[in-house]
């Protein structure tokens, strides 16, 4: 897993909406509509540089060569009293790489680096009933409960959508454990 900074990510936009038309034109719900456009796609994560640039966003990437498999993002509001917490987003894997334990490795990279930053309580959303739910109660995250027709899916279907949480170990202050 590679984090990607601005650079990267620029460098990288191409392979990233390549995996992001793939993953909806695939059917999962990750915020777009079916048929999304490689040139919308390409846009999209050009519009991420400026968040990442601000520490608003962190990506990883998990890639093979040149070809990016996955990723996953953490957003981090930018309230004073919510600097404790983050959300996990558009955590994908490319259809064709699917099996592999990527998106539990590239969780595991978000969760791992939000603890070394601070974060203690992570929360995230995801189609009710779809795949990601096994993985993130599998990982140890808690269901909230669902909403109703939250989100269209990529075919434009209103579905539910379950808010889940987990939280982080603090971290340790100095003299801690001494």
């Amino acid at each position: 897993m590679i984090r990607l900074d601005v650079p990267r990510l620029l460098a990288r936009r191409a392979e990233l909406a390549d995996l992001l038309t793939a993953t909806v034109n695939g059917g999962a719900s990750v915020g777009f509509l079916a048929p999304l456009g490689h040139a919308r796609a390409r846009d999209w994560w050009g519009e991420r540089a400026a968040e990442v640039a601000a520490g608003r966003l962190a990506v990883w990437a998990a890639c093979d060569g040149e070809r990016v498999l996955g990723t996953v993002s953490l957003a981090f509001p930018g309230k004073a009293n919510s600097r404790h917490r983050a959300e996990l987003v558009k955590l994908m894997v490319h259809p064709d790489a699917r099996g592999r334990g990527l998106a539990r490795g590239l969780l595991a990279a978000a969760e791992a680096a939000a603890a070394a930053a601070g974060v203690t309580l992570l929360h995230l959303d995801t189609e009710t009933g779809s795949p990601a739910e096994r993985l993130y109660r599998s990982a140890g995250w808690t269901p909230v409960g669902a909403i109703p027709d939250y989100a269209a899916s990529p075919d434009g279907v209103l579905r539910p959508t379950t808010i889940y949480y987990k939280r982080l170990p603090a971290p340790a202050s100095p003299g801690d454990g001494q």
